[in-house]
């Protein structure tokens, strides 16, 4: 409930500071928000050790940055929260040698809930197909945090690496809806351990309303 009103807040103040800056240099030219599904069980990372998913909710913040010949530009600023389930599977991943390897197995297999924090930036190039349908990529990085220690990944500071393929299209003169797929990656670039991270594919789907 606290994270939803947080959202909430967040998106009404997108909404102002949009309506103040319009003309400013570089502005919000849209606010919108986000579902992704993803998974570490694909075609992709099939990993046996354990089992990943999660259900990431983004706020977005979309600034035109330009365009080059038939590309259009944008910065897509996205705070969100992203809800894990995660269980390790293969308790001979945690090794005999490591310290107290006989608790972190008892607690790593077990199913739990874990929370990623984050606010990503994501660069966005579009290409207009129909008049009301345009292709977009989108590579995005963002800072983090995870509530939760892992066999894979320590507790706290982390980075977020996303890349996004997917179809906007025009519903009404100032509302567009979005579906696309995503790889993912969480590591923390060994600046704790362990830091082998998780990699996902998923499904994403999104509204955005043009100010």
């Amino acid at each position: 409930m606290k994270n939803k009103l947080c959202f909430f807040l967040i998106f009404v103040s997108l909404y102002c500071y949009a309506q103040d800056s319009k003309k400013g240099v570089l502005n919000i030219k849209k606010i919108g928000f986000l579902y992704n599904y993803a998974n570490k069980k694909n075609f992709l990372f099939d990993d046996k050790d354990y089992a990943y998913h999660t259900n990431t909710y983004k706020l977005q913040a979309f600034y035109y940055l330009g365009n080059w010949k038939s590309l259009d530009f944008d910065l897509i600023v996205q705070p969100q929260v992203q809800v894990i389930k995660h269980q390790l599977i293969n308790k001979y991943f945690i090794l005999p040698n490591e310290d107290h390897f006989q608790e972190k197995i008892a607690e790593f297999s077990k199913l739990k809930t874990m929370h990623i924090y984050a606010l990503e930036l994501g660069f966005a190039v579009k290409k207009q197909l129909l008049s009301k349908l345009e292709l977009q990529l989108t590579i995005g990085l963002a800072l983090a945090t995870i509530d939760t220690r892992t066999e894979r990944l320590a507790k706290g500071f982390t980075f977020v690496e996303n890349g996004s393929l997917g179809l906007n299209y025009q519903t009404f003169n100032k509302t567009t809806l979005y579906l696309g797929t995503n790889v993912g990656h969480v590591s923390n670039f060994d600046t704790k351990s362990p830091n082998n991270g998780y990699s996902i594919l998923g499904i994403e789907v999104g509204v955005s309303y043009k100010l």
